[in-house]
């Protein structure tokens, strides 16, 4: 038995929890299932599997494993359909994302269920998180950032840029009122943002120039999340700066006001981000040029409305 052969003998395990179940999928004797991943693990040097009387399940570093056999596996299947299907046939096999909430829940999603249509066969795993995945440590395919990109030994592929919008909710404009110059900021709070909580925002941002000035804000809530950044502001507790793909739901929604329009924050510019790799499979390279598009379509779209608006 080849190694190939008993890696996908340990998946089928792995994605049934059941030496039994997998061996009767396959075709296999109980006992050659059993054998193949004893052999996997004595070449790998590690366990993959937790066995009981009851259950099969995977350790840490088959859990780790199970992830990249799975990559493996599929673009070996990709591989053969090469040859044995003709051209425009569905894509197989999974690709894993990462992105901002905003993104993810204004863009991608609604967008996704006629990508998935297309190619039945095709598994899309979309992770939406404030810290910045370690593409490759975590066997990203690609990742959408919003802000500076600076990761070495990556390729970055420019989407376009997005619009920063100064929001407030309605019930703090009622009571702070409405800023209309910079000067009026001294009257306001600002929610701050940081990665690291114990550290402080530099304060509000505008353009000079060509450069980014801060204008320091007092503020009573500092938060370290995207989703507690827009609450925050929802509850009255303070200006946010935040982009528009974020926040345009809650402007639209009556939720947020976005105030201080002709004082705005430099745009931020949208990525698409992959491992450098000379062949990505089919799959990835299709997902990653879909994605490209939807994105790139809304940040044109939203470009040609601030135009018509000024």
């Amino acid at each position: 038995m080849n190694p190939l052969d008993r890696m996908q003998i340990f998946a089928r395990v792995a994605e049934l929890s059941s030496f039994t179940q997998a061996a009767q999928v396959l075709g296999l004797p109980k006992a050659s299932a059993s054998l193949a991943v004893q052999q996997l693990e004595a070449q790998l040097g590690t366990r993959l599997l937790h066995r009981t009387t009851r259950r099969v399940q995977l350790t840490q570093d088959g859990q780790a494993y199970f992830e990249r056999c799975k990559d493996l596996l599929d673009d070996v299947d990709e591989l053969q359909a090469m040859f044995q299907q003709p051209a425009g046939t569905a894509l197989r096999g999974r690709v894993r994302i990462d992105m901002s909430t905003g993104i993810a829940r204004q863009l991608v999603l609604p967008a996704l269920p006629e990508l998935l249509a297309h190619h039945p066969l095709l598994e899309v795993e979309l992770s939406s998180t404030d810290r910045r995945v370690d593409l490759v440590r975590e066997g990203f395919d690609c990742v959408i950032r919003v802000g500076p990109v600076a990761e070495p030994g990556l390729v970055a592929r420019p989407l376009g840029l997005v619009r920063v919008a100064t929001c407030a909710s309605p019930g703090y404009l009622a009571k702070k009122g409405t800023p209309h110059t910079l000067a009026d900021l001294a009257q306001h709070d600002l929610v701050h943002y940081v990665s690291t909580l114990g550290t402080r925002s530099a304060g509000f941002e505008t353009v000079d120039g060509d450069t980014a000035a801060f204008h320091p804000m007092a503020g009573r809530v500092t938060v370290n999340s995207a989703e507690a950044y827009l609450g925050a502001c929802a509850a009255g507790l303070g200006l946010i700066q935040a982009p528009l793909l974020g926040v345009r739901e809650l402007i639209d929604r009556g939720l947020l006001v976005e105030v201080l329009p002709h004082h705005p924050a430099p745009p931020m510019p949208v990525t698409l981000i992959y491992p450098h790799r000379r062949h990505l499979p089919q799959r990835v390279r299709v997902v990653m040029d879909w994605l490209a598009a939807v994105v790139q379509a809304h940040l044109q779209s939203e470009a040609n409305a601030a135009g018509v608006d000024g």
